[in-house]
């Protein structure tokens, strides 16, 4: 055996260290598609074929334990999970239990180890698995599972037995099997009980019969790795070369879900997740497949993810954040592939559920959150370990989670190495954009001179102008006195008022609140925090007779007592929340309204339209109060917005957004009665760091904030500081494909949240799901892809309480995720087409969703339907102008 030697880190430049190889050892015969263990404290794996090999991860100077017990070649290996640690081994011979500790105290006391026969001539064994409590034993025997018990004093298969007999009759197989089982006897003299004449191997120790507890079904190739549910002992999970999985329960030996055929290549690898209770398997050919196992969700599939492309992805982002790393392979190297051999759990300073990916270049860190690569370790980078490319391996992160064992067999040899790992060096070597950042929603200064939000020095200057005005008139008046003779009548303004005509109210008891100017009679009532999911459809009505699409809604901000849709047929319509009475019409533009936006105090309506204009309207008089057209922005108005609590007008147009500082009234012009009050003074103008269009727009308009979010053409997400008036972070490949809305968490007036709850906002694009960000780290901290959306543009939206994120789908149904899962809590159907737009209401727990020519009522969102556009298009030319809101 050689020394250990230490590997150092390369590809970042320094000498910090984060691979060490302990171990490292030549066996006989190759171990590279055994499956090798790893356990907290030891790691096992075949050295020389049939003998087992055991290492201490606590102490690499403790001597290695060797196991000698079976006539064939070891095919695979397991650890226990209770105390005193057991260790199971498989051949085609027997399969065989040891006691770790036993075995250790026999070596010490110069003893050979024993250890315990459970079954014998099962064929070759790929797979082996002990239940959470030791006490059952899954072989994966072929096409077979079988259930040994680990306590009973018996050896499966093996019957002849009867006192004291002479002789031992040793089968192949039992009949309880299944149909085929070759039983084959030979017959062998026994001089005494439990002693067998002919050669036998040092340390087996053999009992009376053992038998197998439960035989489960068949599949339809090798079975290649099975996983104990952790949460449902009695369930276990089987994988198999023909590219499917199955759950079975133990102890009725039954089927309970088989899934269809899931790639082109066969399942190697297996993992239960029990905080967000998630089954991943690795194939092959480099693909992830995670599935829900919670109770209700069907086995539903969450997400597939391709190892290659997240590789390649995880590449490009660490080159734009360290330019001076090593450039990607060229396209004339051989491209390697990534098969995920291996799975298990990763316990690391990242607050999420995390998992390793052991595959043949290397050892993946994967967010099951977020379901992106968090680190990544090739073999090539680092020179000196003895293993570039892995035939096996297993894996094991210590509790703390500083450190992680790897045991690697290689592929093109017979060498067998130990690798251990430094995660927090691992994590703080790999690209982290925005880290540096320190963005918050939530200012934390005030207002900068320079900052085009800037406008004090006003406010100021007027209010020391007033009291010198009033002092001089006081002047005057005191100098030249009203009445200047005595005999005549004073004018009555020396004098006390003779009559009282307003006296105040002295008996009004309001608690400390100011009086509201507007007379409401709606009642304010706190957002429901722990409100269920909307489920019951209440309402629907029709938008339009014709077939005009509704392109996007928005509930008012203020009260929510107001809804606003933005129709292809030029025209903008504002419905009561309850979706009675006769719509508001606001007509004006000559293009479909793509934009709706309410200010926050609920007076005005913004829309912006294909037409190139923009307009808002008094929402209470339904005319127009402000028009900005074509000689004032070159291209199209994709996004509008107030901005600032109302104070400016924030858009985009081509690769650039504006900021406009806006007077607006419904007042005409003293002089030129034709001429509006109204008017609008351009303040900033910041293009995007690369100057490309920009396709989505977002800011917070409900208190203020100085951060304006910015998606490009070019799939980057920018944020901008207004304060300082610059670009503040970059963001490159946030979505596979250019992002087409953002929303931001605004929370309502009716709710309160945390105030770390802001700092969340989501992003989707087409074929790619929605994205959970957090402002402060700029890190996708989860991901959304249960609904299907492959062509169609799908809105999202936040709920009031923050707690549920809402988009559309093209399978003609409401999507609801809960923030802190993966996978839809709920699915809202009703709709005829693709759902487009989603909008939650701010003040009840009510939901509105639109479809064709139908609004439907469900309490809390809000979803409109898209009508068979084929394309790539951002907007659809045809979309359902039906809407629904739904009720619980």
């Amino acid at each position: 055996m050689e020394e250990p030697r230490e590997t150092f880190s390369t590809s970042e430049g320094h000498g910090g260290e984060i691979v060490v190889e302990t171990h490292v050892v030549e066996s006989t015969e190759s171990a590279s598609h055994v499956h090798l263990a790893c356990s907290r404290q030891h790691c096992a794996f075949p050295l020389d074929g049939d003998a087992l090999c055991v290492w201490s991860t606590q102490d690499p100077s403790h001597q290695p334990l060797i196991l000698r017990g079976h006539h064939r070649p070891v095919t695979a290996v397991a650890f226990g999970n209770a105390h005193p640690l057991l260790l199971c081994s498989a051949s085609r011979d027997r399969v065989m239990m040891w006691n770790l500790g036993e075995c250790r105290e026999k070596m010490l006391d110069g003893q050979p180890p024993r250890g315990t026969v459970l079954h014998t001539l099962l064929g070759e064994v790929l797979c082996l698995r002990l239940s959470p409590d030791d006490r059952v034993a899954a072989v994966c025997a072929g096409e077979r599972i079988l259930m040994l018990d680990t306590e009973l004093k018996q050896v499966c298969g093996l019957s002849g037995f009867s006192g004291f007999e002479t002789s031992v009759w040793l089968w192949d197989g039992c009949s309880h099997l299944g149909p085929g089982a070759s039983c084959r006897q030979r017959e062998a003299r026994v001089p005494r009980p439990g002693v067998l004449p002919f050669p036998l191997a040092q340390g087996v120790q053999f009992s009376q019969s053992r038998r197998a507890l439960v035989e489960l079904g068949r599949h339809r190739g090798p079975v290649t790795a099975a996983e104990f549910c952790p949460w449902q002992t009695h369930v276990i999970i089987s994988a198999s070369a023909d590219r499917s999985f199955k759950v079975w329960d133990r102890r009725k030996g039954s089927l309970i879900h088989s899934s269809s055929v899931l790639t082109a290549s066969s399942l190697l690898s297996l993992v239960l997740d029990p905080g967000s209770q998630q089954l991943v398997a690795g194939s092959a050919d480099g693909q992830l497949w995670v599935f829900s196992l919670a109770e209700g969700h069907h086995y539903r599939c969450v997400t597939r993810v391709d190892l290659r492309k997240q590789r390649d992805t995880f590449s490009t982002r660490k080159l734009s954040s360290c330019p001076d790393s090593r450039l990607p392979p060229t396209k004339e190297e051989v491209e390697e592939t990534l098969p995920v051999l291996s799975l298990a759990p990763c316990e690391c300073e990242l607050n999420a559920s995390c998992l390793w990916i052991g595959s043949s270049a290397g050892l993946f860190i994967f967010n099951l959150a977020n379901f992106e690569l968090e680190a990544v370790l090739h073999f090539k980078e680092f020179g000196s370990l003895s293993i570039q490319v892995a035939g096996s391996c297993a894996m094991m992160s210590r509790p703390c989670g500083r450190k992680a064992f790897c045991l690697l067999s290689a592929l093109f040899g017979k060498k067998i190495a130990l690798l251990e790992v430094d995660l927090a060096a691992l994590l703080r070597s790999q690209p982290r954009p925005g880290m540096g950042a320190r963005l918050s929603v939530l200012p934390s200064s005030g207002v900068l001179p320079t900052s085009p939000l800037y406008f004090g020095p006003i406010e100021e200057t007027s209010a020391k102008l007033a009291p010198q005005k009033r002092s001089a008139a006081r002047a005057i008046v005191k100098d030249q006195p009203l009445v200047f003779h005595s005999k005549v009548a004073s004018s009555g303004y020396t004098a006390a008022p003779r009559v009282t005509m307003f006296s105040p109210k002295t008996n009004v008891q309001n608690d400390g609140k100011r009086p509201s100017k507007c007379k409401n009679s709606y009642r304010c009532k706190d957002y429901p925090l722990e409100s269920p999911l909307p489920s019951k459809l209440s309402r629907q009505l029709a938008v339009s007779h014709d077939q005009a699409a509704v392109h996007c809604v928005q509930y008012s901000a203020g009260d929510g007592q107001r809804l606003a849709c933005g129709l292809a047929n030029h025209l903008s319509l504002v419905f009561s929340a309850d979706l009675t009475g006769t719509p508001a019409v606001f007509s004006g533009h000559s293009g479909a309204v793509s934009t709706v936006c309410w200010s926050h105090d609920g007076r005005w309506l913004l829309s912006a339209s294909q037409d190139g204009t923009l307009r808002v309207w008094s929402a209470r008089r339904q005319e127009l109060a402000l028009c900005l057209g074509k000689d004032m922005f070159p291209r199209p108005v994709r996004s509008a917005q107030f901005y600032y609590l109302d104070a400016f007008i924030l858009l985009s147009s081509g690769p650039e957004f504006q900021l406009l500082k806006c007077h607006i009234s419904t007042g005409k012009d003293d002089v030129r009665r034709y001429k509006q009050k109204s008017r609008c003074t351009p303040v900033l103008k910041l293009p995007t760091t690369e100057a490309v269009e920009v396709t989505s727009l977002s800011a917070v308009n409900e208190f203020y904030s100085y951060l304006v979010l910015a998606a490009g053409r070019n799939r980057t997400l920018e944020v901008f500081d207004l304060n300082a008036g610059r670009s503040a972070a970059l963001l490159a490949g946030v979505h596979s494909r250019p992002i087409h809305q953002i929303c931001q968490n605004k929370g309502s007036s009716f709710a309160t949240q945390h105030p770390q709850a802001y700092h969340l906002f989501a992003t989707t694009a087409t074929g790619d799901g929605v994205k959970l960000w957090d402002m402060r780290t700029l890190r996708c901290e989860r991901r959304f892809e249960g609904h299907p959306n492959r062509c169609h543009p799908c809105g999202i939206a936040w709920s009031p309480c923050g707690r549920y994120v809402a988009c559309g789908a093209e399978d003609r149904h409401a999507y609801l995720y809960e923030t802190s899962s993966s996978t839809f809590s709920r699915r809202l159907a009703g709709h005829s087409d693709t759902v487009m737009a989603v909008a939650f209401s701010p003040s009840a727990v009510q939901d509105l969703a639109g479809g064709r020519r139908l609004i439907r009522s469900r309490e809390c969102l809000l979803h409109t339907t898209a009508h068979g556009h084929a394309g790539t298009s951002e907007r659809p030319t045809a979309v359902s102008s039906t809407c629904a809101v739904r009720f619980l």
